[in-house]
């Protein structure tokens, strides 16, 4: 996956074709909020020579990395005065070449955190492989990659490229930056600026009530959830798809009443969708087009005696939003109950983990084909023939490998370290430091932290439904980016109140939460809400914001009225809001009630609106043109939510760098690099300096199918990192599966029905004794009388009847 990137064959002709109509857009000069900002650079036009002996201007470098040929030249060629820097490639593998400010204190320009700068310089380039590339000075860390911004196109005469930065983070002091050059060709520039951006006056404060400016406000909707659904994904249309499967009732499983839903949250309306298999704990991710790709799912729940446990599904269905419809594709070359489903940068999904139709767990890597629209067989797939789990949360690299966070559901963590850098073209799998209680990580939530670019990723809580701890308040950061990453300590997750069966209490001491839901909102924090303290049990009442900025936890939102701890979940809608769905404790209901979160952003005044965006499919690499009915400080992609059981490692949220033409006219810059925004539709969001957003427009990434030719090109613009890892494991040898123990899902099946969770391990803080434990289980309303199905390990049928307690 790492180099066999494929990019458009259309894109360089497209790009030649234009260019002059594209520069002429570029030279229009954006409107300042000050007149006249100062250029903060140094020796912009390279016109002062460097040191003796040095042959680069002054206050420049040669910088770059990576396996190519290249050469450096000052030449007379200049768009002003007398010089400029020519940097030629003439063969590459990887990295980049470019003339960078250079890093010290008297040639980078001191900026301040917060705010952000407006770039430009002038080029002339014969190849599209050209990126606007910004470094940063951190206080503590020292110099380190940035971001990229830009991909000017090609331009045979002098063409003015202009971007402006994201907000400045925190601790950085300085910036450098330069137009590299990734691909075979030459690239001359000249006439360098750096413009600080004035000031935005501030917008009307609170709209609405106090309390609801400060931890916004949940609403439950009158229209019900109609099934018990585990899974919710966002169709590009903005319903909602609620897949039940038999809903974890083995009453509609022996019935064959397999149920879906879809959700308009605009009209309040309500479908029922026929659905021809058993999805119940299936995998689903949206594909390039659109489309819902639903693998495996529950072939057979566990026998009454509990000899065998789940069984997963071969199958695998597409569902059309367009039409509502499922359609059959090829099997899967195994059952994958509870698999994992990772969408890659070429369109492709891969998926690991689950259980087989044995309920063995599943070692074996499936790979759908987007080009051949069917799962390939396993002699055509790179194989570990590893074991992963029940929905390990894979997230795609930004070079194509994919991290394993260890979030996983049920039990224990894989072996080592507990997360690790998977590298399918090496077929390798190499431990990653750091994470702590690694054995306590089930039912965790992780997610890519806002902006996809930055490469960081959180971990939030989790439990252990084995032994059945109390859920923690553990997260954790990682920095993809660093040459050997590693976790880190997060603040604790701030706590709420806790209903136990004998009323709400506040939390105490460690006491965090499991099955907790995250959500990348349009502002650029994520929100956690939603969760329980012990397996399937114990429902937690909190809410609060994660700012990837900080580092930091806003405490005391609005927290759902609703319980939501199993097969639970929570998703952005395209208006700003988040939907949650979902409550099946252990004793077997399903609460279907539905709540949607206005999040304090939305009582912060009127929200921009994005009057036009003047194309709506979009290209790697391309310059996207919106108006706005007043200035925004950014403008997103985040895509559209499949989730269950805590987990989407699909959700990312895409920063587009903005080349601001005046007050009401931006073009936006998009990543040429499909590992950060893997192909499909995407909700476009405009945001103003307050944190405001915009209502979403739809978007699709990855051209128009009239387009859809594609060539072996260079791999996009990538920045060497975890490139410094450990060695990797040595793989186990071919095997057909691994044994997995019947009670992995945590259920004691000696009583009562099988959709009945009886722990396997009841709380601490209940006593081993029968009075205790049948205590515990009334307060959680589990059926009275359970039949007990054989022998009685729990000690719950002291009568010796037959039925407990």
């Amino acid at each position: 996956m790492r180099r066999t990137i494929r990019r458009r064959a259309g894109r360089r002709a497209a790009l030649a074709a234009v260019g002059a109509m594209t520069a002429g857009l570029l030279l229009t000069a954006p409107q300042q909020a000050t007149a006249g900002a100062p250029n903060l650079l140094t020796n912009p036009g390279f016109e002062t020579a460097g040191a003796p002996g040095s042959d680069m201007p002054s206050c420049w470098s040669k910088s770059g990395w990576g396996d190519n040929d290249f050469t450096f030249a000052t030449v007379p060629d200049a768009h002003s005065g007398t010089l400029a820097v020519k940097v030629s490639l003439t063969r590459r593998v990887s990295g980049d070449r470019k003339a960078l400010v250079t890093e010290n204190t008297t040639c980078a320009p001191t900026v301040v955190p917060g705010r952000q700068y407006d770039l430009s310089a002038w080029y002339k380039s014969n190849t599209p492989d050209v990126a606007v590339t910004v470094f940063r000075h951190d206080t503590a860390a020292g110099w380190q990659y940035w971001t990229d911004l830009q991909n000017p196109p090609v331009s045979a005469a002098w063409s003015q490229t202009r971007v402006r930065t994201p907000a400045v983070p925190p601790n950085t002091d300085k910036i450098a930056w330069g137009l590299s050059v990734y691909g075979v060709g030459t690239l001359t520039t000249d006439d360098y600026a750096l413009e600080e951006v004035g000031a935005v006056p501030p917008r009307p404060g609170c709209t609405g009530t106090a309390e609801e400016c400060a931890k916004g406000r949940w609403e439950v909707m009158a229209t019900q959830n109609p099934v018990r659904s585990m899974h919710a994904v966002v169709l590009r249309n903005g319903k909602v798809l609620l897949i039940a499967g038999s809903g974890n009732d083995i009453s509609q499983f022996n019935a064959g009443t397999f149920t879906s839903a879809v959700y308009d949250p605009v009209a309040g309306t309500v479908r029922t969708v026929p659905t021809p298999v058993d999805m119940f704990c299936s995998g689903h991710v949206q594909l390039a087009d659109g489309r819902v790709l639903v693998m495996s799912g529950n072939k057979g729940y566990p026998s009454a005696d509990g000899r065998i446990g789940y069984q997963g599904l071969k199958d695998s269905y597409v569902f059309d939003p367009a039409t509502e419809t499922y359609t059959r594709t090829n099997d899967m070359n195994g059952g994958h109950w509870y698999p994992s489903a990772t969408l890659l940068g070429n369109g492709d999904v891969i998926s690991f983990g689950g259980l087989k139709e044995d309920s063995t767990g599943n070692v074996t890597a499936e790979r759908f084909s987007a080009a051949q629209h069917r799962w390939l067989p396993l002699s055509q797939v790179n194989q570990t023939w590893s074991y992963w789990g029940l929905y390990p949360s894979m997230i795609l690299m930004q070079d194509g490998r994919l991290f394993y966070s260890g979030s996983h559901t049920f039990g224990n963590g894989t072996a080592g370290s507990g997360s690790s850098v998977y590298d399918y073209d090496a077929n390798t799998i190499t431990d990653v430091p750091g994470l702590r209680r690694k054995d306590e990580r089930d039912e965790s939530a992780s997610v890519l932290l806002p902006p996809a670019q930055d490469q960081r990723v959180l971990t939030i809580g989790g439990g252990n439904n084995e032994t059945n701890p109390a859920a923690h308040r553990t997260t954790d950061v990682i920095d993809l980016k660093k040459p050997s990453p590693a976790y880190t300590a997060g603040p604790d997750l701030p706590q709420g109140l806790v209903d136990t069966g004998a009323g709400k209490r506040p939390q105490t001491g460690a006491e965090g939460k499991m099955y907790v839901s995250a959500v990348l909102l349009p502002d650029g924090r994520v929100l956690e809400t939603g969760g329980g303290l012990h397996d399937r049990a114990d429902p937690v009442f909190e809410a609060s914001l994660f700012d990837p900025g900080t580092d930091t936890y806003q405490a005391g939102l609005a927290a759902d009225p609703i319980p939501r701890t199993y097969h639970s979940g929570a998703f952005l809608l395209p208006d700003g809001r988040v939907m949650s769905v979902g409550d099946n404790p252990g004793n077997g209901t399903y609460n279907h009630a539905v709540s949607v979160y206005a999040p304090p952003y939305l009582f912060k005044g009127p929200r921009p609106q994005l009057t036009s965006v003047v194309d709506t499919e979009w290209v790697y690499g391309d310059t996207q043109r919106i108006t706005v009915d007043r200035p925004i400080a950014k403008a997103e992609l985040i895509r559209p939510a499949a989730v269950t059981h805590s987990s989407d490692p699909n959700q990312r949220f895409v920063d587009l760098p903005m080349t601001v033409v005046n007050t009401t006219t931006i073009d936006l810059n998009v990543t040429g690099n499909p590992n950060l925004a893997p192909p499909g539709w995407y909700m476009l969001f405009g945001v103003d300096a307050a944190g405001v957003p915009s209502v979403a427009t739809w978007v699709h990434l990855g051209g128009a199918p009239s387009t859809a030719a594609a060539r072996q090109g260079p791999a996009p613009h990538e920045h060497t990192f975890a490139d410094a890892l450990a060695a990797p494991k040595e793989n186990p040898r071919q095997r057909a599966s691994v044994p997995v123990a019947p009670t992995v899902a945590g259920c004691d099946r000696h009583y009562g029905t099988v959709n009945v969770c009886v722990p396997t391990a009841f709380p601490a803080e209940v006593a081993q004794t029968t009075a205790a434990r049948c205590d515990w289980l009334a307060a959680h309303r589990f059926p009275k009388r359970m039949k007990v199905n054989g022998s009685d390990p729990q000690q719950l049928d002291p009568d010796g009847d037959g039925h407990t307690c």
